[in-house]
């Protein structure tokens, strides 16, 4: 009796991206996770930096303002206030529908679109006033 080799069968793959139509809500949920490590990694970077700039005198204070103050360090901030506002609301959305609310297509779509939304509104409630109105 010959001895056969039996090839295994090949193992189902998970539907690639491309198979799913893009939605806001896929938007959303990618954003949470991009903002989560951009508040860990820059946002405790700078909050480090501030510290020190405080811990180590008016001299070094000075330097952390003049750079903050910077057009890019101004993106950065802006960056950064919208990344807090962003993960804040998604988190939001995320416990909600941890409690079972909002899984409906519909529901879920415009609760992720109200999420970016808002975060961009809030943002800009926040930064107007500290730039002087001039947006």
């Amino acid at each position: 009796m010959a001895a056969t080799t039996s090839q295994p069968k090949p193992r189902p793959l998970s539907p690639h991206l491309t198979v799913w139509k893009w939605g806001p809500h896929m938007l959303v949920s990618i954003l949470h996770r991009v903002t989560g490590g951009a508040l860990s990694v820059a946002g405790l970077a700078i909050l480090v930096w501030w510290l020190t700039a405080i811990a180590d005198g008016a001299d070094a204070y000075a330097e952390f303002i003049k750079l903050a103050a910077h057009p890019v360090g101004m993106v950065v901030l802006v960056g950064l206030t919208w990344a807090f506002f962003q993960h804040l609301l998604s988190g939001v959305r995320h416990l909600a529908m941890d409690s079972g609310a909002g899984f409906e297509l519909g529901t879920n779509k415009r609760f992720a679109i109200l999420t970016i939304v808002v975060a961009l509104i809030l943002t800009a409630l926040v930064w107007f006033p500290v730039l002087g109105g001039k947006l």
